[in-house]
């Protein structure tokens, strides 16, 4: 075991969660365009009873890991507890740090640097492989159960969370489809980049504990 190694792995994937909190943030300064299916449902929890958008994404993951636990009888790796927690708390940073933005063009504009930016700190979080978040463990738990392939049921999982957000008023357009059937595609041209950056960190931390 290489401790420095072990440092820049979690490093790595705090940064990641980091980015994604700024993608979600611009994502939702151009909310007109429509958010990802779960930030659609954490907007309309947020819109019909207040916290915060970043509070309810935790709430929400609180929810999935116990019933999750519930289900398997077995506690989740570390990683999905901080990927809950600072995600979440990534989110209402950013989206309280960013201003406002206005105008069609300028928040077109945002908005696609927002997708961009959230697929590639995914790929960035994923990259170390120290626990997924709660959602992606609870997809995992569908497959398991159904027997579904990846694809089926991710996307079958953001359709319908997508919907409740809606019900509770959540903002959806052209652009929450296509985050539903583009981030995944996205999330895998970044994987080769955020590889070859995780090989750059960790090579130099080489000294054994």
């Amino acid at each position: 075991m290489y401790i420095g190694q072990y440092k820049m792995r979690w490093m790595f994937f705090v940064i990641g969660l980091l980015v994604m909190g700024i993608g979600v943030a611009l994502t939702i300064r151009g909310k007109q365009f429509g958010l990802g299916g779960w930030d659609v449902f954490h907007y309309g929890l947020w819109k019909q009873f207040g916290l915060s958008i970043g509070l309810w994404s935790i709430i929400v993951g609180i929810s999935i890991i116990l019933f999750t636990v519930a289900v398997t009888k077995t506690l989740p790796k570390m990683g999905v507890y901080m990927n809950m927690f600072l995600f979440g708390m990534f989110i209402d940073i950013f989206n309280y740090i960013l201003p406002e933005v206005h105008g069609f063009w300028l928040q077109l504009i945002v908005y696609v640097a927002g997708v961009v930016i959230l697929a590639f700190g995914i790929a960035l979080y994923i990259t170390p492989q120290l626990g997924a978040g709660p959602r992606d463990t609870f997809m995992l738990l569908i497959i398991d159960k159904t027997g579904l392939s990846l694809s089926t049921a991710r996307t079958l999982m953001e359709v319908i969370v997508m919907f409740a957000g809606w019900l509770l008023g959540g903002p959806v357009s052209f652009g929450t489809l296509f985050i539903t059937f583009m981030l995944g595609p996205m999330i895998q041209r970044f994987m080769p980049v955020t590889k070859r950056l995780l090989e750059i960190w960790v090579k130099p931390a080489t000294y054994k504990m």
